[in-house]
């Protein structure tokens, strides 16, 4: 059976910044623990995150929204996303200000 195209570019992702992302995930696993201490970092190098995963993600839909499945785009980007949050539940909370 066939990888779905978003788990692929998921993990193309990840391999290619694969440093980056195992310091992210050290920092928001301590940010989830204890967000006023981390907040600094884990927004600094999140935002390095963010920027990484929308240009995966323009790679992505850009990859069917030529084809037949063009339409489907935001949905594939949802579950893009929705697999980065598997793994990094707090990514939405990247760039917020605590207190």
């Amino acid at each position: 059976m066939a990888k779905a195209k978003y788990k692929e570019y998921y993990n193309f992702m990840i391999q290619n910044n694969i440093e980056l992302f195992e310091k992210f995930q050290e920092i928001h696993d301590q940010y989830v623990e204890q967000p006023e201490k981390w907040e600094t970092e884990f927004n600094s190098v999140g935002s390095q995150i963010v920027e990484i995963a929308r240009d995966w993600e323009t790679k992505l839909c850009r990859a069917s929204e030529g084809g037949q499945y063009g339409k489907y785009a935001n949905q594939l980007a949802d579950k893009f996303w929705g697999e980065i949050r598997k793994t990094l539940p707090k990514i939405d909370f990247v760039g917020t200000k605590l207190g």
